[in-house]
């Protein structure tokens, strides 16, 4: 393993009392009653619980939000938490709680400031990870590569820096991200939501985050034992994939104006991760119009959002981006383009003999029988009709072609060279006009 991934990324440590929050306090004051309202909790636990802060930083909430009257002691222990005081709003805490819900909807996880979520950043940069030779191999075990493209691909990710993927269709720009992504072992911790300018920005993504492990609770306390500040979610380095659906609006904050907060942009979400832009080309947009946007973000590390409002402010940019393209590089973008992209990697089709070693893999797995006689006439008949130039989608193609027609035929699974001729006919239509 890598010393990075070996080590574990440091976790965010929890705040130790309010002045560590470095929050609004009328801001965590109404989040805590907010949350006692919709929720209808009335212990301290379970608060502590629901807005994801330590049981003594939420006590002194508690008292500050009693202080104030907005809050009040039930004089009885609470029937659901055994020995622990119960709490509920009093009438002005009730009216107050309504107030700040009309001005946003937002309760439960306590943001995280975003000058605090930066150093978070810093302690787990996909620039801190270094990538060994072998762990890319392994990464990429499924998949056959010539040596020549790991000598690219490694020194490109371990340097964090964005990548350029281009060459034919079907030869694995994609399978090769996701093999970038599976050599980067280690975990990050990704904020539930942040705060900007007493703004909530929601971070954390089921569907583009995947939880490291499953919380469980310590038999040996009533309640989980909080080793890191749970504002974070312990997350697997998150991948964004975008194909060409991706417009320059999507890297905007998205509002959402009847919970009056905000939802992070795709490359805040892949923070610590990998951001790849598939199909580049295939986009509303033009290429360099989407690169333009990238500009910035990739020479200085920082994005620059905007408010509704129209106020702008910096977030930080800590994303491994790749394009992948089936053009020509110099098809889609202009020299000044091409220089801000810090690595230009060309995906071919396999040699023959990498061929063949896909072909015999993909059969093994599938339980397809090989055949000599039907190799022969595949390379020797078929394949010269497209002057020879093989791509890592066609064994697969090919073999489930076959399959599909022996389940049909109720026959074993089998390679002849008529059934290779049956599969080769769904691989390329044949160009002929259609009468009308």
């Amino acid at each position: 393993m890598n010393m990075q991934a070996s080590q574990g990324v440091q976790p965010p440590p929890p705040p130790k009392g309010l002045e560590d929050m470095q929050l609004p306090i009328v801001m965590m004051r109404d989040i805590l009653i907010k949350t006692m309202f919709r929720k209808n909790l009335d212990t301290v636990s379970d608060l502590a619980e629901a807005i994801c802060l330590p049981r003594a930083v939420t006590q002194e909430l508690m008292d500050m939000a009693r202080s104030q009257s907005m809050v009040e002691a039930m004089g009885t222990l609470s029937a659901t938490a055994g020995s622990e005081m119960g709490y509920q709003l009093t009438d002005s805490g009730k009216a107050r709680a309504l107030d700040a819900l009309s001005q946003s909807e937002y309760f439960g996880a306590m943001p995280v400031p975003l000058a605090v979520y930066g150093e978070q950043v810093q302690r787990q940069s996909i620039r801190n990870i270094q990538i060994t030779r072998e762990e890319l191999v392994q990464s990429m075990g499924h998949l056959v590569l010539p040596n020549s493209l790991l000598d690219y691909l490694g020194p490109a990710v371990s340097a964090g820096r964005s990548i350029l993927m281009y060459g034919p269709p079907g030869n694995g720009k994609s399978s090769i991200s996701n093999g970038i992504r599976a050599a980067m072992g280690d975990k990050i911790y990704v904020p539930r939501a942040i705060e900007y300018s007493g703004q909530v920005i929601t971070v954390y993504d089921p569907i583009v985050h995947s939880k490291a492990e499953v919380e469980t609770d310590d038999p040996n306390s009533l309640r989980r034992r909080r080793t890191w500040d749970t504002r974070y979610v312990r997350c697997e380095r998150p991948t964004v994939v975008t194909g060409g659906e991706l417009s320059l609006s999507m890297l905007d904050l998205v509002y959402n104006p009847t919970a009056r907060t905000y939802q992070a942009p795709l490359q805040l979400k892949s923070s610590g991760g990998i951001f790849i832009v598939d199909d580049l080309g295939r986009q509303a947009e033009p290429p360099q119009s989407l690169v333009n946007r990238w500009i910035v973000p990739l020479e200085e590390s920082k994005d620059i959002l905007a408010l509704q409002s129209g106020e702008k402010f910096e977030v930080p940019f800590d994303t491994l981006v790749i394009f992948s393209t089936n053009f020509h590089p110099n098809e889609i973008f202009d020299q000044a383009a091409l220089r801000r992209i810090f690595f230009k990697i060309k995906i071919d089709g396999p040699s023959q003999a990498d061929f063949l070693k896909i072909f015999a893999m993909v059969a093994k797995k599938k339980q397809m029988p090989l055949n000599e006689a039907s190799l022969l006439h595949l390379l020797k008949k078929k394949y010269p009709t497209i002057n020879n130039v093989y791509a890592n989608y066609q064994p697969v193609f090919l073999i489930d072609q076959m399959i599909a027609t022996c389940e049909f035929e109720g026959i074993p699974y089998q390679m002849t060279p008529e059934l290779i001729d049956r599969a080769w006919a769904n691989m390329f239509v044949k160009d002929e006009k259609i009468v009308k």
